[in-house]
């Protein structure tokens, strides 16, 4: 089986060496979530600089992110929060750094195949409501927008006790499909951002070659049984409102996706 490559969110591992007293004061700012709204206030108790700011808490915090860094990086087989192995037959894809699956396999799931180990399955369709409406995979749901997406990781009710599988694709899976999976990811990473490596959905994928490679391979599973391109004439009016809809959530969003650097910090970026 090709590797495919694991995807990792911010870390600041520098937040984890600061004295108790400095961390006190940072958490009265205002911290930036790609959307998500502010945290509320929380009264501050006399645990606030007690058991859990210890240098040997932070020492051991520190010790457990740098652990779960290096089992995701050496075993590609993990799901993303390194709990368990994919539930999945992954491929290497076009997208190197996200989960890909064949149409088959997606038939495969389908028909219950693995149900003995997916407890949820959701299929997130990132077209445009003009190809949705005109034949999609039977029980998928249209979310096209970053606002959509985060009403939807907000909505859900998750547990680590059941897998809930993610499945995302577009026409082709070559670019919007490819960036609501993204941008979820990184939506979840900040959500949980004090319990690295922990996620609301660590298991997600790609449909490799997307909704028009499945539908060629089995359209049985499709509903109605059917396939519009995004590019027809006359949809071209659809096509010009849905693109500045789906682009209207992007004005300061500052998407993070690759490794930087800063002084001595070393931050994992998605």
């Amino acid at each position: 089986m090709a590797p495919h490559f694991v995807d990792f969110s911010v870390v600041d591992c520098e937040a984890f060496t600061r004295e108790p007293q400095e961390r006190c004061i940072r958490s009265k700012r205002h911290l930036e979530f790609d959307g998500l709204e502010k945290p509320s206030k929380r009264r501050r108790s006399v645990g606030c600089t007690d058991a859990a700011e210890t240098p040997v808490a932070k020492e051991r915090s520190i010790e457990s992110i740098i652990a779960a860094v290096e089992r995701l990086s050496t075993e590609p087989r993990l799901v993303a929060d390194g709990s368990r192995e994919n539930t999945l037959p992954t491929i290497s894809g076009k997208h190197k750094d996200l989960n890909a699956i064949t149409p088959e396999t997606m038939s495969r799931v389908l028909e219950g195949a693995y149900d003995d180990s997916v407890d949820q399955l959701t299929v997130i369709d990132c077209r445009y409501p003009y190809e949705f409406e005109g034949g999609h995979i039977k029980g998928a749901v249209n979310l096209f927008t970053k606002q959509a997406i985060k009403d939807f990781i907000h909505n859900s009710v998750t547990s680590s006790e059941k897998n809930h599988v993610l499945i995302f694709h577009c026409e082709f899976s070559s670019e919007r499909g490819p960036k609501m999976y993204r941008h979820l990811r990184s939506l979840d990473r900040e959500i949980n951002i004090d319990t690295y490596p922990k996620l609301n959905f660590p298991e997600m994928y790609l449909l490799e070659g997307g909704y028009k490679a499945f539908y060629e391979s089995d359209r049985s599973h499709c509903f109605p049984q059917s396939y519009k391109p995004m590019l027809q004439k006359e949809h071209s009016a659809d096509l010009r409102h849905f693109r500045v809809k789906s682009k209207s959530w992007a004005a300061g969003d500052n998407p993070r996706h690759r490794t930087c650097a800063s002084g001595n910090a070393t931050k994992l970026c998605f």
